[in-house]
């Protein structure tokens, strides 16, 4: 009995993972749509303040003053894509006072699930590098800085 259950979880598994190669045709997915994925994956977390390094983030702020233009949904994540799986790195910044074990598991089970989900490739690794930490004060900063330019 237990063999017969086994073979049914693993045609289960076959049939979520859509196949990308089959004899009809091949799927491509592009490294910029994991990328976005990724990113958007990882933003939907709590805990997570923003994605990337410094210099990201300083370019991200300022094309946000630009009339019409939007942040990069791919903004601190790199991937590597394969025919059959994907890796990805992060680059993130997380709020102070949250638990960065607990936001990272968080965050491997997010973009694992939405760049499988969304794909159908493997996603054998996620890294994880904090790059920073955001602290209230630094809300309280920029608001008292952008005030006291306007007269």
């Amino acid at each position: 009995m237990a063999s017969t259950n086994d073979t049914a979880a693993k045609s289960q598994d076959v049939e979520k993972a859509a196949p990308l190669a089959s004899s009809q045709g091949t799927t491509t997915v592009a490294d910029v749509v994991v990328q976005k994925i990724a990113g958007l994956a990882t933003r939907e977390i709590p805990g997570v303040y923003d994605l990337g390094g410094g210099a990201a983030r300083a370019f991200s702020a300022l094309r946000e003053r630009i009339p019409g233009a939007t942040a990069s949904a791919g903004q601190g994540v790199s991937v590597e894509v394969g025919e059959k799986q994907a890796a990805v790195d992060l680059q993130i910044v997380v709020e102070y006072g949250v638990s960065i074990a607990d936001v990272a598991r968080s965050i491997r089970r997010n973009v694992i699930s939405a760049v499988e989900g969304m794909t159908g490739l493997e996603v054998v690794e996620v890294n994880i590098s904090v790059g920073d930490l955001h602290l209230p004060s630094d809300d309280e900063e920029g608001a008292a800085g952008d005030s006291s330019r306007v007269s």
